[in-house]
């Protein structure tokens, strides 16, 4: 949750975009070409590199959301918090699908020969997925059957079937089906009068085989579980001291009355299914079109997509599932059998049980010392004059920083202008609401709003039309690129002078995911910075055609070539016996370019250690190749976001928006920024110095691209998060 939800773990899974396909996508028009990398090492040395050096980045996907299913295992959990990964691991599988398995079909669908870097066709690929699908969705289905859903009932919270109910919860519940639920139900038969009906992708469905009594011939219908109630029925609610919380799937209970939807016909057999459909769509671009159209008409085309996946519970019939096989054309290989309830995301409703004990306990951020602790707080204009800060979310509070900065430029009658992207940003953002505050207030505001942010395109379109009525002048970006960085200039008049102030982050402008996401941001009155970030937003509103700026790092243009050069200058610092070694963290490190540069620095002797939260297409300690990289992945109870280098010879440390990526580094504008002030860097080197600590509870990545949960059990361990929440509040759990 991406760039995303407000879920821990799900969403930003490195699916929004599809990734790198690869294709060579031309730069539209506007765009002049980025450079080509150039490596100060000899291309001799890239060429002698072994072919087999990438890890598939499909599996390395899956594997992550294995991580997020061993959280769901591991007991020492509070108990909702294990059935919130359980949850979180079906959204998780439903958008990989959606998007990256999509993407394979596709090009395999369409004959297009083109490999993975590993050296595997999509259709390789697919049979791949499809085998470690099934296995690791298995799993996920006993870990729920065999452990959550026991300890959830030993503490009073039961998921029960019909036939586990008395008489009374029957009879009560019947009423409510035929008050609540029988009005929205639309059976849908199939005959030669009644085509097979249109499945709409993850929606939960009832086959149905009837008998008809009089000619004894059999029918096939399809119920659609009602997708606008929650999936489950509360059965009974008991407020005293040992109260008791039951949910009836609503599955269970429309099956109970199928009677009453197909009267005078004998219910023969009936089973749920799901579907999940293509949402890999693009827009076609077309500069003489209106933008929000063209991504408005493609949207409407999503919900028609192909299928992708049929999800089917284990004890299905072997005749109904050939059925909908031959119906909804769809490969045996892309069916999905599972035991038990499909799409556990569902255990979001049981999550929201008011049971305070089962849960983390509440953590409240802290307002950063540089904006608090004082009786009468400065401006964070003044605060930003003594000095840059640095913003470490959740720890350091969103509200009172970035979201006070930006509620602050809004009521100040100094500022002139505000300008600002927005990716992703909640329904009831204050951040949108101090823009809108600050173009009635007659500012100049411009707000980037990036309408094609994977699975928020509707409410942004929603919210950049707000924004436009409230005469906030919105800019879409480029045409070709997604605008994902994170960037905010504010344009005050003090006395004679124009000063400019600046925020450039890790995560997006929203108050609700950075009390969940980890972040960093830096604040400052820089004025190169922001120098560099006025060019930048005249880039992204005008025809400018800037690609090189003096303090930034920028993509398509800067970013790839910035780090494989600071890369190459590690190497000739060992090289020369000094000093040297390389810390990254990132949700991803998929790009070849960056890889190569950090095996050829591996084999130079430099030291690369790399927190990455998702996929790692790098293979680390493989000797001649990688045994100066270490590979480590943290999950937790804050999704860890933040993308930090460091280049520790030159004693540099660079955070920003890009993730290792093709998508990222080619076909987005990115930004990243170097942190330069003692005090901040001393902070991001003791995040790294706490992540990579022996000690610390991770997962580390092996040379055969397995993952190993490290340190082993028993062993004295540290949380990462826990200690960055002490260090904050005090408070660790």
């Amino acid at each position: 949750m991406s760039d995303g939800e407000a879920h821990p773990q799900d969403t930003d899974v490195d699916v929004e975009d599809g990734g790198h396909d690869g294709r060579v996508l031309a730069p539209p028009p506007s765009i002049p070409p980025p450079p080509a990398v150039t490596s100060t090492v000899p291309s001799a040395l890239i060429d002698g590199l072994p072919e087999d050096r990438y890890l598939n980045r499909e599996l390395s996907w899956l594997d992550f959301n294995s991580r997020v299913l061993a959280l769901a295992e591991d007991t020492s959990l509070p108990l909702l918090e294990r059935a919130k990964f359980l949850a979180i691991f079906s959204t998780n599988l439903d958008e990989f699908f959606m998007v990256r398995v999509a993407g394979l079909k596709r090009r395999d669908e369409t004959g297009l020969s083109v490999r993975s870097a590993d050296g595997l066709s999509p259709r390789e690929q697919l049979a791949l997925i499809a085998k470690r699908t099934q296995e690791i969705s298995y799993r996920h289905a006993r870990v729920f059957i065999d452990s959550v859903r026991p300890a959830l009932a030993a503490e009073g919270i039961s998921i029960v079937r019909w036939s586990d109910l008395d008489d009374d919860d029957r009879s009560r519940l019947s009423v409510h089906f035929q008050d609540q639920v029988f009005p929205v139900l639309t059976p849908l038969a199939v005959d030669p009068a009644h085509p097979f009906p249109y499945i709409s992708g993850l929606s939960l469905n009832l086959a149905v085989t009837v008998k008809d009594a009089e000619s004894g011939g059999e029918h096939f219908a399809r119920v659609k579980v009602p997708y606008n109630v929650g999936r489950f029925v509360r059965v009974r609610r008991n407020d005293t001291p040992a109260a008791i919380d039951a949910f009836l799937p609503m599955e269970e209970l429309i099956s109970a009355h199928l009677d009453a939807l197909f009267p005078g016909m004998e219910i023969v057999e009936h089973h749920a299914f799901r579907i999940t459909r293509n949402a890999d769509f693009e827009v076609e671009e077309d500069r003489d079109e209106d933008l929000l159209q063209a991504l408005e008409r493609e949207l409407a085309r999503r919900r028609f997509g192909s299928p992708v996946r049929l999800e089917v519970a284990d004890d299905m019939t072997e005749h109904m599932l050939d059925l909908l096989l031959r119906e909804l054309d769809v490969d045996p290989g892309d069916v999905i059998q599972v035991p038990g309830l499909l799409d556990l995301s569902c255990l979001w409703q049981v999550y929201a049980v008011d049971r305070p004990a089962l849960k983390d306990t509440p953590f409240v951020p802290a307002t950063h010392p540089a904006f608090g602790e004082r009786e009468t707080p400065k401006s964070i204009f003044a605060t930003l004059r003594d000095g840059d800060v640095l913003v470490h979310h959740p720890y350091d509070s969103f509200s009172t920083s970035v979201q006070r900065f930006i509620e602050q430029a809004a009521a100040d009658p100094q500022v002139l202008a505000i300008k600002q992207t927005l990716y992703r940003t909640s329904g009831d953002s204050p951040i949108v609401d101090a823009l809108i505050a600050a173009a009635e207030a007659g500012k100049q505001v411009v707000a980037l709003v990036e309408i094609k942010a994977r699975f928020d395109e509707q409410a942004n379109i929603e919210w950049a039309r707000k924004l436009e009525r409230a005469g906030v002048h919105v800019a879409y970006g480029l045409v070709g690129l997604k605008t994902h960085c994170k960037t905010c200039l504010v344009v005050r008049r003090e006395g004679s002078a124009i000063r400019r102030y600046c925020h450039i982050g890790t995560g997006n402008y929203h108050p609700k995911t950075a009390r969940l996401y980890e972040d960093v941001g830096l604040l400052t009155a820089a004025p190169e910075i922001g120098a560099d970030l006025t060019d930048l937003f005249n880039s992204l509103t005008g025809h400018s055609r800037k690609t090189q700026y003096r303090n930034l790092l920028v993509a398509p243009y800067g970013v790839r070539r910035g780090i494989v050069e600071r890369i190459d200058g590690e190497v000739a610092r060992t090289l020369r016996g000094e000093d040297a070694g390389i810390r990254l963290k990132a949700n991803a490190l998929v790009d070849e370019q960056v890889i190569d540069a950090l095996y050829l620095a591996s084999n130079a002797g430099v030291p690369v250690q790399i927190v990455v939260r998702g996929i790692c297409a790098l293979k680390p300690g493989v000797p001649g190749l990688s045994e100066n990289i270490e590979v480590r992945s943290i999950l937790g109870r804050f999704l860890e976001h933040s993308r930090v280098l460091h280049f520790r010879g030159a004693d540099e440390f660079w955070i920003g928006s890009a993730d290792m990526m093709h998508r990222n580094l080619d076909r987005r504008v990115e930004v990243m920024a170097q942190v330069k002030d003692p005090r901040l860097t001393a902070q991001l080197g003791d995040m790294f110095d706490s992540a990579l600590d022996p000690r610390t509870r991770c997962w580390v990545l092996h040379p055969d691209g397995s993952w190993v949960a490290s340190p082993a059990h028993g062993e004295d361990v540290r949380e990462h998060q826990q200690a960055l929440m002490r260090a904050r509040t005090g408070s660790g759990s």
